[in-house]
């Protein structure tokens, strides 16, 4: 008996203690959801957002927190899957402590979160998502990059205007983000004589697409567009030089990972994309990021990185300014709809219009010795670029300056 008693003691001392250590641990702070691909094909994309997002979080934190709160993230993955995006959607917009949410990336699963977010009242800004649809019908949707339509439009001009091509074929991810980029695109190309000889589409999980490059082959044309993410692309760049094919390759921002020059190898080199960030153009700030975050990491941030980075902070000032309020803090960023309103991040200046979309500039980057660097021309030697900044009504935005 007296040992038992002595158990019970010990147990009641134990409990005590841990309650104790919880009470220091349940400190108030500040929640935000951050979601993406962490696991599965696109998971680089979602690896720079959460190192991004954390070291923003961190900087926050040390420098005081959010008016004295500290800020804290809960990481979802939605596997860049829709349907499992819908889950992460529900299960943060679900928790009444998350106060926003920064994602998804792909725009197939902001998408399948958006009518979540909307039901339940609770910020989505997508760093990654640039489908037109995205933001469209949805009041609690935004996003801090620009739209496909915009990116479609500028990379017609391009082949056309800039690289002097005028036969090109389409190689698309039958996607939300690759048949959206895809459409643009061939809208501009009718629009400016740019002919499209040839159009093929895969799925995520194609592994072969020898007959796909040889229906290509078979039309010659100038270029060959890949509307598609890089893991996909990577394999369509080796296939394509294995089979002799030497034709140049653009792409959309979907292509700017390192892994795309890490699995593609020599077949990347010459490769063009387009993209609203790279870690050898900006100003100090900008600079101060990527040095900073290579001293942490180990690796050079890429665009989502940036913009992952921008997003938190965009949302930890509205918490401050607005308080910890949902619908405050939705109100606030969408009150953001001019530049002397923007938030000025290491990415550019964000701000939205009713829609909730925003307009970046583009830069121009080129995969030469293994490496993203910009391309000898920029946005500012296309004169149409002035025309294709306004498309679909957004934010007029002067192009970005080239190195």
């Amino acid at each position: 008996m007296r040992m038992t008693w002595r158990i019970v003691a010990i147990t009641f001392a134990v409990a005590a203690l841990t309650m104790g250590g919880c009470g220091k641990k349940s400190k108030e702070t500040y929640l935000v959801g951050v979601t993406g691909p962490f696991t599965g094909d696109g998971a680089q994309y979602g690896e720079m957002f959460r190192m991004a997002a954390e070291m923003k979080a961190d900087e926050i934190n040390e420098a005081g927190g959010i008016n004295g709160i500290p800020l804290e993230l809960e990481f979802q993955d939605d596997k860049g899957d829709p349907k499992e995006a819908a889950n992460t959607a529900q299960k943060l917009g679900s928790n009444p402590r998350v106060l926003a949410v920064v994602g998804h990336f792909n725009s197939s699963c902001s998408l399948a979160g958006k009518e979540v977010y909307n039901s339940m009242g609770v910020l989505q800004l997508s760093p990654g998502s640039t489908n037109v649809t995205v933001c469209e019908g949805g009041d609690w949707t935004f996003r801090n990059v620009y739209r496909d339509d915009f990116q479609g439009y500028f990379i017609a001009d391009f082949l056309k205007y800039v690289m002097g091509y005028n036969r090109v074929a389409v190689f698309f991810d039958n996607d939300d983000y690759g048949r959206g980029l895809r459409d643009a695109f061939a809208e501009r190309a009718n629009e400016i004589g740019l002919e499209i000889v040839e159009e093929e589409a895969y799925v995520r999980d194609t592994q072969e697409y020898t007959p796909q490059l040889t229906q290509i082959m078979a039309k010659n044309p100038d270029a060959i567009f890949i509307s598609g993410l890089y893991a996909n692309a990577a394999m369509i760049l080796t296939q394509a030089r294995n089979l002799g094919l030497e034709t140049p390759f653009i792409g959309g921002d979907g292509l700017l990972s390192s892994d795309l020059v890490t699995n593609a190898g020599k077949a990347a080199e010459g490769v063009v994309v387009t993209c609203p960030f790279l870690p050898t153009v900006g100003e100090e700030k900008t600079q101060k990021f990527v040095k900073d975050f290579e001293a942490r990491y180990g690796t050079e941030p890429d665009a989502w990185a940036a913009l992952a980075y921008d997003a938190v902070g965009l949302v930890a000032e509205a918490i401050r300014e607005a308080g910890p309020d949902r619908k405050a803090i939705r109100d606030y960023i969408a009150a953001m709809d001019s530049p002397e309103k923007g938030y000025d991040g290491v990415a550019g200046l964000t701000y939205f219009n009713a829609d909730g979309d925003t307009m970046k500039p583009l830069i121009v980057a080129v995969v030469k010795d293994g490496a993203f660097v910009p391309y000898e021309k920029q946005a500012e030697d296309l004169e149409l670029a002035k025309e294709t900044v306004s498309v679909a009504g957004t934010a007029e935005v002067e192009p970005t300056e080239g190195s």
